[in-house]
């Protein structure tokens, strides 16, 4: 049979039911399919089922350990370093800026900021400084700039506004908390401790400056570890995942927002509720896209987990978002397999 024959076969199969239809024919489907995928940049795609198995394939001159810039899918990473200080105690969801920010306004509506509207971009810090995305800028500075710049902000938790901004505060809180002097110290202790990203860092758009929201550079390797230990609940506990994956605004005014019709935000994360957002109570997907096509994400409907790894242009991120849901179908079955 040839391969390029197998897919639309096997879609078939799986559509009547097929029970001879093994792990390795949906594995050389799933890999036909991406191989004659219409794509504007290389990419890998790598998954993992509960039982272990792992898929893989690469299109182009894209590997495992190919570094690729992060644009959103910092924000999953950014949340969890901040979950595993609540988690140990060091900072609490409730936590305000000025608890650790000296300079932080102590009355009005920025000083009602606390740290959970940060994480679920409801703070009302929806004026981002040209700052953020300055090499030459200092981490501090830029996010006091944020306070000044956001003076008449909103009252927090009415409005959903995705953006950079809010991640840059929790971050220097983080920093202050923990007493070190930069975000790369509050995230290496958490690369040691975890024995995650080992090759990857928040550089851009400088290591002095970081963009927590988007300022990492990481390989395919290093983000699907870091998968497999967050659905594992090796870095956080099941309730600290819990917390990030449950509408932490389900009453929020959607201002700005990539997300399509049916997700939700959780802490850092998007909830991808499907079919019906306004009655989602558990999420079918986990996930944090990139602007550059990027797509991690954990299927807690099929167990399984994975990472589309690529850097396309800015704002191609539904050309990566297709390449996972022209193969969905067979991925999900490649998940729930028992062949090994």
């Amino acid at each position: 049979m040839l391969a390029t024959q197998l897919a639309p076969i096997l879609a078939l199969l799986l559509l009547n039911g097929e029970p001879d239809t093994t792990s390795e024919d949906l594995e050389l489907a799933i890999k036909t399919e991406l191989s004659g995928f219409e794509t504007d940049t290389r990419f890998t795609l790598s998954v993992v089922a509960e039982n272990g198995r792992v898929l893989t394939h690469s299109v182009g001159e894209s590997t495992l350990e190919t570094p690729y810039e992060s644009a959103s899918t910092s924000k999953w990473v950014t949340a969890t370093v901040l979950m595993s200080l609540v988690e140990d105690g060091v900072m609490s969801l409730d936590d305000r800026p000025q608890d650790y920010i000296d300079a932080w306004p102590t009355t009005g509506n920025l000083s009602q900021i606390s740290l959970s509207d940060l994480l679920s971009f409801t703070s009302g810090l929806n004026s981002a400084p040209a700052c953020i995305n300055l090499a030459i800028a200092n981490f501090e500075p830029c996010v006091l700039r944020i306070a000044n710049e956001n003076s008449a902000a909103e009252l927090p938790g009415q409005d959903f506004y995705y953006s950079a901004t809010h991640m840059q505060v929790a971050g220097l809180m983080a920093v202050k908390a923990l007493d070190v002097s930069t975000w790369g110290q509050v995230f290496n202790q958490f690369k040691t401790r975890f024995d995650v990203f080992e090759n990857s860092s928040y550089n851009l758009p400088s290591a002095s400056n970081p963009r927590l929201a988007g300022g990492m550079t990481w390989s395919a390797q290093d983000y699907r570890i870091f998968l497999e230990k967050f659905s594992s609940f090796s870095i956080l506990n099941q309730t600290s995942v819990d917390v990030m994956s449950t509408n932490q605004a389900p009453s929020a005014n959607i201002v700005s927002s990539p997300g399509l019709g049916a997700w939700r935000y959780g802490l850092g994360l998007w909830l991808e509720c499907l079919p019906n957002a306004l009655s989602c109570t558990q999420a079918n997907r986990l996930s944090s896209p990139g602007a550059f096509g990027a797509y991690p994400f954990i299927d807690t409907e099929h167990n399984y987990f994975g990472i589309i790894a690529r850097q396309g242009e800015l704002g191609t991120f539904e050309n990566g978002y297709a390449i996972f849901t022209h193969v969905q179908q067979l991925l999900e079955s490649w998940a729930i397999s028992n062949q090994n």
